[in-house]
Order: C-alpha cells, then structure tokens, then sequence
C-alpha cells in the first residue's frame, strides 16, 4: 500500500471512530437488529390483518390473496413487490388505518418456469377497495409486465373504488383502463375474478383478453342489485345478476367458469402454457408422442355423410390434435360454434369450428362475437388458425336483424380478413352462401384450404336453389314434386360435387378425411415462417 493510501485509510478509520463515538446509545443499533426488525415486519405484513379477517374470508368459500398467488405460480417463485406500502389519505378515519400493502399484493413470479406479473386484491383490508397507493401499485406492475414483455394476471376480491379517497380512486381506475388499452394485443392479460367486482371496476376485466370466474363466489356487475330494484323495481340476487353462470352461458363477459378456485388457477396456469409471453414471440411449443402421421380414421364414423344429420363438432377436434387435448374457450356460451387452443404436432393452433350439435351450426349474433373475438386474439398473439366449416349459413329471423346481424356477422369477416397468422380452412360438408365466404374462404384470404369428399360448397342449399332457379319449370310440370326433386338432383350434380369448388381453384385439394390432422401438420409447418404486412394505417375501424 502505499503512504497516500495509508494515509487515506487512516484518517476514514479516525472519522468512524469520531462518528461512532458522538453517536452515543445510537450505536447500539446494529445491522442485525434492524434485520430482525424488517423481518418481524415482513411476517406480520405475510400474516394479513388479522386471523377473524382471514377466518371471514374462508367461511365464504375463498381463499386468501397470498393463497391464490401460492396456487398461480411454480413453488416459491412470487416475488412481491412494494409489500409495504401504505395508503397517506386522511379524514373519515383513514388515518387511523394504515395497513402495508393497502390491500393488495404486487409482484411477478415463474408459470411452468416463464416469468408471469400479477395482482391480488387482498379484501381483508379495506374490502380489496381501490385507492391511490393501492391503484398505483397496480399501475406499477403493469407497467413493469408491459416494459418485460410477460403476461400479467389479475386476481380480483374487491368492492371497487374506495369512497373515503373520493376522485383519486376513480383516477386510479382511469390509469388502470389505459393500461389495460396499451397493452392489448401485446401482452396476454387475463382477469380472474373471485370475489366482487362491480362498479368501474367491472371494465378492467371487460378490457382483457380473457375472464375466470368461480360458482358461487364470484359477482360483476355495473350496477348492484339494490340500484337495479330502486331504479327497475326489478329483484334479483348478486348471484342472478351478475354471477359466473351469467356471465359464462348469458352475457359472454365470462371465457371460463368454475366450481371452485383451486381448478380456475390450474386452468389459468393451463391457459398460458399454451400462450407466447408477448405479441413478439411464437407460442411455446412442446414435443408430442403423438405421430404427425397419424390417420384419423374415426372421423368417418362421427361425421355422416347427409348434411342433415348433426354430430359433435368437439368430437372431431378431439381426433385431430395432440392426445386429444384441447382448451375450449366460452364453452357455455354461443355453442353453435366451437373455439378452441390446442396443439398440432407440437404447435399451438387455435381452431374455430361450427357446431352441428347446436342451431345445426348456424352463425348467428353471439356465434359471430365470439368467434371474432376468438380470432382476434390468436392474431395479436401468433397462433395460426384452423378453421372447420359445415355452415348451412346465418340465422334468418326478425331478432337477429333487428338485433344487428349484419353489423355483428362483419365482426367476424373483418377479423379473418384482418389476420396475418396462417390460416387453414377445412370444409368438412356444407358450406353455404355468405357464411362460407366468412368461415375463413379463400377469397378472404386463407392461405389454404382443404375439402372433404362430403363437402358442398354453394350460394344456398339444393332444395332452395332449385326452388327459386327452376320455379317456372316446376310450376309447369305435371307433377311439380317429381319436377323438383329432379332439379334438386340436377343443381346438386352440377354446382354443388365434390369437386366443383376444386376444379375452379377455390379449394387447393379435396382430401381423406383420415389424413386431415397429417395434412394440418404438415401445412402449418410449412406456413411457420409467414410473414405478412398490413397496409400502414393508424388502425382500422372495425364494426362495434
């Protein structure tokens, strides 16, 4: 060392010792004690409130905050954020109650080993109420999800903005609501609702790509039950208003509905293991020890050959994709037409398919919504889309055009059209007027599709198209219903074999039904590295 360090060193050790002795008791203090202090703390902040608040909570059927997160995420993995933040409002008591986290936990943490954020409303403290400490340790996760480019989950107990904080709750929310808007289509969002959620509240979840919700427990609504019957006159229960049976088979609010949270959480950590961290990463993909040759040959056998006869369409998606796996989205809802993730060959695909099962697969209002709304997000999040057609067309009714067909069918138009991602279509039988051209056709741009030997491909059915085509010839006939039934046949040999649509290029090959799923393998690999660019444009202006 030499003497300037020596030096150096010397007069640092004098300025301790000086400073250490004008401390006086305060020196005392030592590191070890402030870190058993900090971890006392921590435990009481883990603990919650109080054990009659968690004893509450549980006789309703619910779980903790902490809990939910320890069932969210691999063992171990949360790290939380901002732990001990307290609120700084004052007046009507707040001053009095400062309780760390102030209601909800922040921090992110490993799903099957990927890096997820989330929050957890904690309604022991406040109700889980909204305010501005609690608001902005929301705004902050999901700004740090947005910045890290992983997915963000809300775990929503609360009784929406607290009314102690006046205006700043209500701001808090606004900050929420752009957040949800900035992130769309960039980082998965998902809202699991397990508790109340009402109020400005609801539009949170409503902003995602996404809602769980648990039978019995949870609730969303805009309005409760009490202003409803004020202003209505109408009653009804929180449960019938706005509760998981609702919101999953009536509304549509709710993608997935459970009897309990432990299964919703296992679903939802299901969910994103099928889903890319962000909008700039493909799907993970897993390995298969179901052969990408495998011929499916009982879907002879669950798919008549007479257009007339329905079958499960859930059946045949089961044939087709890996160990029959798949997750079915707004399964209770709009079930005449069926959306699905699923894996081909190891690869992430979302499936959107008519359900014969239901209205004879009819597209119709909701039917539309959601299969728009299906295709949407696989775009935003590169999951290709194969899409299963047998569609007799659009449901004819007075309800259905005054309730705005035209306007809701073209939901699901501009979606397709507006997909960038692979796109396969398979006509399996019927397809009809301007439902074929809207189930993904290669008009709109479906970069292939495939036909089995029962498809129909036509303006209208047979029956129909030979009434209005030969009406004067069957008028005139002897027998008008021998004449028709000889039309029919003749419109049916002549626009509507097999091979009609393939012989004009609109279909690229009429297949075997049992190669179906090596043929989706094959093409979707091939189609794995498509790139497409949309025309530049702030953004488009999609039918609401």
């Amino acid at each position: 060392m030499s003497v300037v360090d020596e030096r150096a060193a010397e007069t640092a050790q004098q300025g301790t010792d000086e400073a250490a002795a004008s401390d006086g008791p305060c020196c005392t203090v030592t590191m070890a004690d402030r870190t058993l202090e900090l971890r006392l703390l921590r435990e009481r902040v883990h603990h919650g409130p109080s054990s009659s608040a968690t004893e509450a909570q549980r006789a309703k059927g619910k779980l903790t905050a902490r809990e939910r997160l320890e069932l969210l995420f691999d063992e171990g993995s949360f790290t939380e954020v901002e732990q001990l933040r307290r609120h700084r409002a004052s007046g009507f008591g707040l001053e009095r109650r400062r309780p760390h986290t102030d209601g909800v936990l922040t921090g992110w943490g490993l799903v099957h080993g990927r890096t997820v954020f989330a929050y957890a409303h904690d309604f022991r403290i406040f109700g889980g109420s909204l305010g501005e400490a609690h608001a902005e340790k929301i705004h902050k996760v999901m700004d740090l999800a947005h910045t890290a480019g992983a997915p963000i989950v809300g775990l929503c107990d609360g009784a929406g903005a607290r009314i102690q904080e006046g205006v700043t709750a209500l701001a808090g929310y606004g900050g929420i609501f752009r957040r949800n808007v900035r992130s769309s289509g960039v980082i998965p969002q998902i809202s699991v609702i397990l508790g109340p959620c009402a109020g400005g509240a609801a539009y949170s979840p409503a902003l995602t790509d996404f809602v769980f919700m648990v039978q019995g427990t949870s609730q969303m609504f805009i309005t409760g039950p009490d202003v409803v019957q004020a202003v209505t006159g109408e009653k009804i229960s929180h449960e019938g208003l706005g509760g998981a049976k609702v919101h999953s088979a009536t509304s549509g609010v709710a993608a997935f509905s459970y009897g309990d949270e432990a299964a919703c959480l296992a679903d939802v950590r299901y969910l994103l293991s099928l889903l890319p961290s962000n909008n700039r990463e493909l799907p993970p993909r897993e390995p298969t020890e179901d052969p990408a040759d495998r011929r499916a040959e009982r879907l002879a056998e669950l798919v008549p050959a007479h257009t007339a006869h329905g079958y499960d369409a859930r059946a045949v998606i089961a044939e087709l994709v890996d160990d029959g796996e798949y997750f079915e989205v707004h399964e209770q809802w709009a079930g005449n037409v069926v959306c699905a993730l699923a894996r081909l060959g190891g690869r992430v695909a979302g499936l959107v398919a008519n359900q014969p099962a239901v209205l004879a697969g009819v597209l119709d209002i909701e039917a539309s919504e959601k299969a728009a709304r299906f295709v949407q997000f696989c775009d935003s999040f590169n999951i290709p889309l194969v899409t299963l057609v047998d569609v007799p067309g659009f449901l004819p009714g007075v309800d259905q055009e005054h309730g705005g067909i035209i306007r809701h069918g073209a939901k699901l138009l501009y979606a397709y059209c507006n997909a960038t991602v692979p796109r396969i279509q398979v006509i399996l039988r019927k397809a009809y007027g301007g439902a074929y051209i809207v189930m993904d056709s290669r008009s709109i741009g479906a970069d292939l599709s495939y036909a089995w030997p029962t498809n129909e491909i036509a303006v209208m059915g047979a029956e129909g198209a030979a009434n209005v085509v030969f009406r004067k010839e069957i008028a005139a006939a002897a027998d008008p219903e021998a004449e028709r039934r000889s039309k029919i046949e003749e419109y049916r040999d002549n626009l509507m074999h097999p091979y009609y649509a393939a012989e004009r290029g609109l279909v690229d090959d009429v297949i075997d039904p049992a190669d179906t799923r090596s043929v989706l393998i094959r093409s979707l690999d091939m189609l794995g590295s498509k790139h497409a660019d949309l025309p530049a444009r702030k953004h488009g202006n999609q039918p609401q």
